[in-house]
């Protein structure tokens, strides 16, 4: 596939060099992408040459080198202000709340998701340790210490102080539904079944604005040099000679 920008020609030795920098389970993607990204880069350093009376280079260094000035000179995009950023955290609060913090404790009743038989057994087990549990809740890291098969059994199935990240999600959603206290049914992971007691729960609160206003910034202006970006090289693309290549829609996620 041989494909011209501007009457100039992309060979596919290069697209095929520079498809190790786009991977992908389909080689025809690898090598799509790589085609539009010299085509872009193509554009971008003929532009160079008519804004800042660049010529073009050979060395890849300098041609980002000479790219990231034509951007620099070019690319026009609001700044983010203390205004927006404080509209952004007033709109959204989730975004900026300290974790919820758990204390745990459980007894694991392992088997392998594939394994139904084994699944409806260690359940079945589940439930009876929550009965027993339930007659005397004192027996906890005693009946951890005997039936559990995760390594916290040593401490009486105590799990220590938990945050979101630091188990598998099923878990996670389960301690977030949980009062406290000894869960009435066993909770499902992919590990097998767990008989769970919680705690202690600490709710996240709300971070001051001037703990994250310079990370509200940063996305903000991110978010707007990504979209003049894209519409800069839309430009680029229509006024252009490009040859052996559509760009489309469906093109739209690289030039962001």
């Amino acid at each position: 596939m041989t494909i011209q920008v501007n009457g100039r020609a992309i060979s596919e030795r290069e697209i095929n060099i520079e498809s190790a920098h786009h991977p992908a389970e389909d080689p025809r993607l690898s090598q799509r992408q790589a085609a539009v990204a010299l085509v872009i880069r193509e554009l971008l350093l003929d532009r160079a040459e008519q804004a800042l009376a660049k010529p073009g280079a050979d060395d890849a260094a300098e041609q980002e080198a000479i790219i990231e000035r034509l951007l620099e000179a070019e690319l026009v995009y609001p700044k983010a202000d203390d205004q927006a950023c404080r509209r952004y955290y007033q709109q959204n609060p989730d975004r900026f709340r300290s974790p919820d913090l758990y204390e745990a404790r459980h007894i694991l009743l392992a088997a392998a998701p594939e394994d139904l038989a084994a699944r409806e057994q260690a359940r079945d087990a589940a439930e009876v340790l929550i009965e027993q549990l339930q007659a005397a809740p004192e027996r906890f890291a005693e009946l951890a210490g005997r039936h559990s098969a995760c390594s916290s059994k040593e401490q009486g199935g105590n799990l220590g102080q938990l945050s979101k990240g630091q188990t598998v999600p099923e878990f996670e959603e389960a301690l977030a539904l949980m009062p406290i206290g000894l869960a009435t049914s066993p909770v499902n992971t992919r590990y097998g079944f767990h008989v769970v007691e919680l705690v202690h729960k600490v709710e996240g609160a709300l971070l001051p604005f001037a703990q994250v206003r310079q990370r509200i910034a940063d996305y903000l202006e991110q978010k707007a040099y990504r979209r003049a970006l894209s519409q800069y090289l839309q430009i680029l693309i229509s006024e252009a000679v490009i040859e052996g290549i559509e760009l489309d829609g469906a093109d739209s996620p690289l030039l962001q």
